[in-house]
């Protein structure tokens, strides 16, 4: 325990214990999601497609034959093969509808309601059930059919378009940014129906699109184009509006700086010896600076260019301007701060034993530590779950079997 009461372990914590989740998304918006509420200490039930499974299974890359990026987003999760063709499979995926507390689902709009699993039909079951549907662009609109992935998110919600080198074209971000957001403000529409439930009794539906959710998280853009009536545009690695906030190369690697205001301008141009620079009216306010970008980076760079980039950050670490070198992935988690933090803990898969898992940041205080999450082999909690949560048995269970329900 810290000295603020916060759990040093990143172990799973208990927060959602009791909460069933019913599971129904796959690749990666609605999974990420789950994932999130497993690490809290929901139960979730994924199901899966027998035989094939999620989609993320046969993504690369691979760890012995297992998809590395499968065992990343469904950890904690219990994994139940079902024939969703088959009227019977339908009729099990609504039982265990039944008895469940939230339904995540990432089908193309009306193809839960196509498969009767839609939150109408579930709701009808179970007046409580809080029902939470992911898709590309919503569930209604004028681009509500067409099919979506994070690139084509990334290419329509404006983000490209303001990312990428300042005479350059668009580029995409580094990482899958619209799935993880939409994964990341389902759970908390989940958390907050749940939350409601607790008052009303009901449960409720929410849909979560990707395009929203990726348009939502792009405030510096926005604050420019609907109070200025401005189009953002690429500026590379520096910041659209303040500076310097930007990227420079030593003479052994490249930092980032961050001088947001102009006390701390003056405390950088005392650093680099040219506490002049404060007083220049080209940068001696924020807005100046900004605009005469052109004279100020050559002046920064030349400095920067004659240290190592273990001197510069030593002299900016010293006079508090926020700065850091730019790390590989690997350079991070290998990193002293990456194991006291432990962003990388172990979780257990039946094929691979021991294998590392990231899970959700969030702290708690007073958590216990719990046991490792597990990834699931496909199918594995089929009996189990139908056994447990279902009552159904062996013989029941095996005459599914026989029947390719399961």
């Amino acid at each position: 325990m810290t000295d603020g009461g916060i759990m040093e372990t990143r172990a799973t914590s208990k927060l959602l214990d009791g909460v069933r989740i019913l599971d129904l998304s796959r690749v990666m918006s609605g999974p990420y999601c789950t994932a999130m509420l497993a690490d809290l200490g929901a139960e979730v039930i994924k199901i899966e497609v027998p035989g094939r499974g999620d989609d993320a299974r046969h993504f690369g890359p691979y760890k012995d034959g297992e998809s590395a990026y499968f065992l990343l987003l469904n950890r904690g999760k219990k994994s139940v093969t079902v024939n969703l063709k088959a009227p019977e499979g339908v009729k099990l995926v609504q039982d265990i509808a039944a008895a469940s507390d939230v339904v995540v689902e990432n089908f193309r709009p009306g193809v839960a309601k196509r498969l009767k699993l839609d939150y109408e039909t579930l709701a009808g079951i179970n007046p409580r059930l809080v029902y939470a549907s992911i898709s590309g662009f919503g569930q209604a609109g004028p681009l509500a059919d067409r099919p979506a992935f994070d690139l084509v998110i990334q290419a329509m919600s404006g983000l490209m378009s303001m990312t990428g080198p300042k005479d350059g074209g668009p580029y995409a971000v580094g990482e899958s940014i619209a799935d993880v957001a939409t994964g990341m403000f389902c759970a908390f529409g989940v958390m907050a129906a749940l939350f409601e439930r607790e008052r009303s009794g009901k449960g409720r539906y929410l849909e979560v699109a990707m395009l929203d959710s990726c348009f939502s998280m792009l405030l510096t853009g926005l604050s420019r184009l609907l109070y200025l009536g401005e189009t953002p545009h690429r500026v590379g690695n520096r910041h659209p509006e303040s500076y310097p906030v930007d990227l420079f190369s030593t003479k052994t690697g490249d930092i980032v700086m961050v001088v947001p205001h102009d006390a701390m301008f003056r405390a950088f141009a005392g650093v680099i010896n040219q506490p002049e620079l404060a007083n220049d009216p080209r940068f001696s306010e924020y807005a100046a600076r900004s605009r005469n970008e052109d004279a100020l980076r050559p002046i920064i760079a030349r400095w920067m260019s004659k240290r190592s980039a273990d001197e510069v950050l030593s002299l900016m670490v010293d006079a508090s301007i926020p700065c850091a070198p730019v790390w590989s992935l690997g350079d991070l988690v290998g990193s002293d701060h990456a194991r006291a933090r432990q962003l990388v803990i172990d979780g257990h898969h039946g094929k691979l034993g021991k294998i590392p898992v990231v899970p959700q940041p969030v702290r708690f205080s007073d958590i216990a530590a719990g046991a490792e999450p597990t990834i699931p082999r496909l199918g594995e909690d089929t009996d189990a779950v139908l056994r447990d949560v279902l009552g159904m048995s062996d013989d029941e269970i095996a005459a599914l079997i026989e029947r390719e329900v399961v």
